[in-house]
């Protein structure tokens, strides 16, 4: 990697969430926020706001004559070029992502990818040698979803496969059950903390990875 400063390692945020103002997107910003204060760069991408189309074009799939990628995809994919973590934050909808995101997946993050490549993990596309983080919501709890063994296969879609299928270095996850309208703000607070936090550590280990130096003196403790 041609990086030459812990400055240089990039974030990309990727929100779905069609309410600007809902807690995901206050995720969203929460886990930007942290990865600036430690000297990191953090880029959002809001699939809602940015009026994305999910629907894969049949000339988009790379096993067919006549391949070639949309513009939309081309620009997106400078955007994201150079990028260290991608971060999913989106709610859980009938045990599955927002469609808007899977079309990402679809259209984005494997554009030129085939399916044998998947299945060697030989592509060569954005993710590859980057680092994944899946930060979800629902308004169950927790302790129901697992029951359901909703949180099981959730972190199978969201995490393993796309770690594996993409050849990433590395994957983790942080779901939080009960999010619920009129919940209160020590809830939102606490659980804003946890995505801080979550986002610190990440940076602490890209710095230490990628440069072996210590996080920047700045950047609180965490607690």
């Amino acid at each position: 990697m041609s990086c030459a400063a812990p400055s240089s390692i990039r974030h990309a945020v990727v929100l779905a969430h069609p309410d600007p103002n809902s807690f995901n997107a206050a995720i969203a910003h929460s886990y930007c926020k942290a990865v600036r204060a430690s000297g990191q760069e953090a880029i959002l991408r809001d699939l809602y706001g940015m009026k994305f189309d999910p629907l894969l074009k049949k000339e988009e799939r790379p096993d067919r004559k006549g391949f070639i990628l949309s513009p939309d995809v081309n620009a997106e994919l400078d955007v994201l070029r150079g990028t260290n973590v991608v971060v999913f934050v989106f709610p859980i909808w009938f045990g599955m992502p927002p469609a808007i995101l899977i079309g990402y997946v679809d259209r984005v993050l494997g554009a030129g990818t085939t399916v044998p490549q998947l299945q060697a993990r030989s592509g060569q596309g954005l993710l590859g040698n980057g680092h994944l983080c899946a930060i979800t919501t629902s308004g169950a709890s927790e302790d129901w979803l697992d029951t359901q063994g909703q949180t099981a296969a959730l972190r199978e879609l969201a995490g393993t496969y796309l770690f594996r299928a993409f050849a990433m270095q590395s994957t983790e996850a942080l779901h939080i059950g009960g999010v619920t309208e009129g919940a209160s703000a020590g809830f939102v607070e606490e659980n804003l903390r946890r995505v801080g936090d979550r986002a610190t550590s990440i940076c602490v280990r890209m710095a230490q990875e990628l440069f072996g130096t210590p996080f920047p003196q700045q950047v609180g403790d965490g607690s």
